[in-house]
């Protein structure tokens, strides 16, 4: 089961930084997170892999006042995203026409639904901007909403100013991520191992639990 769990993790991370590509190929706006990692990398030289890793970690210093704890798929997410991106990035060529773009933006938002789905229903641990989301409700006691509206109002227009992109893309990717997710993440999600109601004798191997 954990061997599911670990495959499951990496591949989902690497769709994640695969769709992350995409979007900035599609050229038609990206989610609030990715315009302040794109306005980060136009200000500083870096790739966008660069900074989103970079970002993932300094957002897990945030961590620390939450007490909030990460999980290997935390720690995973933080690093594979960014990698799969850069590497999705150079693999995918750019696109100048509309029908183009408007396809490569749908399966951007299709391919990150998936993604999500995979890669939380691990079960391994949050990402880091998500820990920080649920750490900042857990000890403000704000709803998971509002502390995700706010962070992301405040992600958003920061990045638009350091000069990420925001559009069209950006509204769709809003209204379509939730639902998506929801309704792929049963299919996805590893079951818990339940625990047998007959006595188990721990000494004999042939039926000692896992």
């Amino acid at each position: 089961m954990m061997t599911r769990r670990l495959l499951q993790l990496l591949i989902g991370l690497a769709m994640y930084g695969i769709s992350l590509a995409m979007f900035i190929r599609a050229g038609l706006g990206l989610d609030p997170w990715d315009v302040f990692h794109q306005g980060l990398a136009v200000k500083s030289g870096l790739s966008i892999g660069t900074v989103v890793v970079i970002v993932s970690f300094l957002v897990l210093l945030l961590w620390i006042p939450l007490r909030q704890w990460p999980g290997v798929g935390t720690l995973c997410n933080a690093v594979l995203v960014g990698v799969f991106a850069d590497v999705g990035l150079a693999l995918i060529p750019e696109i100048s026409h509309l029908g183009g773009q408007a396809g490569m933006l749908a399966g951007a938002i299709v391919l990150n639904g998936i993604a999500s789905a995979c890669y939380i229903g691990a079960r391994l641990g949050p990402g880091a901007r998500d820990g920080l989301m649920t750490g900042l409700a857990r000890r403000t006691g704000w709803s998971v909403r509002t502390s995700r509206t706010g962070i992301e109002i405040v992600v958003l227009a920061a990045g638009w100013l350091l000069g990420g992109s925001v559009g069209i893309g950006t509204v769709l990717y809003a209204l379509a991520i939730g639902p998506l997710v929801q309704l792929l993440l049963p299919r996805f999600t590893v079951p818990e191992l339940k625990k047998s109601a007959l006595p188990v004798v721990a000494a004999d191997p042939a039926v000692a639990g896992p």
